[in-house]
């Protein structure tokens, strides 16, 4: 199967799933933006994301999305993280990590 066909059936089931995909990723001190292709940009707090809190600049800017925005990927940290996940409630994600 080629590329182009494997993205538009990760994009329609995440369309028909309701969740958007990544389009690029930034940071300030305290959040990490992530702009999405439903047009909203979501600020999370990388008290989240422990390695990536802990993480140099350089290391934070060496990320790539995977899956065509399903998610993002940092080599450096060994650090994967879904754009679903970015969605939850802070609630949510704390009885994920029990």
């Amino acid at each position: 199967m080629n590329t182009l066909k494997t993205k538009n059936k990760i994009i329609q089931q995440m369309e028909k799933d309701g969740i958007p995909l990544a389009e690029e990723v930034w940071f300030d001190k305290e959040y990490m933006y992530v702009k999405l292709t439903d047009g909203r940009i979501i600020g999370v707090p990388l008290e989240r994301f422990p390695k990536l809190k802990k993480a140099t600049k350089k290391q934070r800017e060496n990320y790539r999305l995977i899956g065509h925005g399903y998610g993002i990927h940092w080599e450096d940290l060994d650090e994967d993280i879904r754009i679903e996940t970015l969605l939850l409630p802070e609630h949510r994600l704390m009885k994920l990590r029990i």
